[in-house]
């Protein structure tokens, strides 16, 4: 059953694909068309994915959507590794970063407790 309550992961993940979604513009506008296709369908799957764990069936399937969602952050975290290494593509600002490692913490934690329980 859903809980409409405050979900700090579930508000950061949806915050996080409209900045993607920004950047993805910006990689577009830049005739970087694969890459800003790719940054998108990573970076908005995140929030998607834990969206569909608010649903989950079960705990098991609750841990499983999360681990998607945190494979998603580490795909995103790597296209945005390689447009800030590489000095022929659009940087992420740093807060595009940080907000992703947040990110990835807080799945990390929410999964590992889930597990405990």
């Amino acid at each position: 059953m859903r809980n409409d309550k405050e979900n700090i992961i579930v508000n950061k993940t949806f915050d996080f694909a409209l900045n993607i979604i920004e950047f993805s513009e910006e990689l577009y506008k830049a005739n970087r068309f694969p890459l800003a296709n790719q940054i998108f369908k990573s970076g908005t799957s995140i929030g998607a994915n834990v969206r569909e764990a608010q649903n989950a069936e079960s705990k098991a399937d609750f841990i499983h959507k999360l681990k998607i969602a945190a494979k998603e952050a580490d795909e995103t975290e790597y296209w945005l590794l390689l447009c800030l290494k590489s000095p022929h593509l659009k940087s992420p600002n740093e807060k595009l970063i940080s907000d992703l490692k947040e990110i990835l913490l807080i799945l990390s934690k929410i999964i590992s407790s889930s597990k405990g329980k």
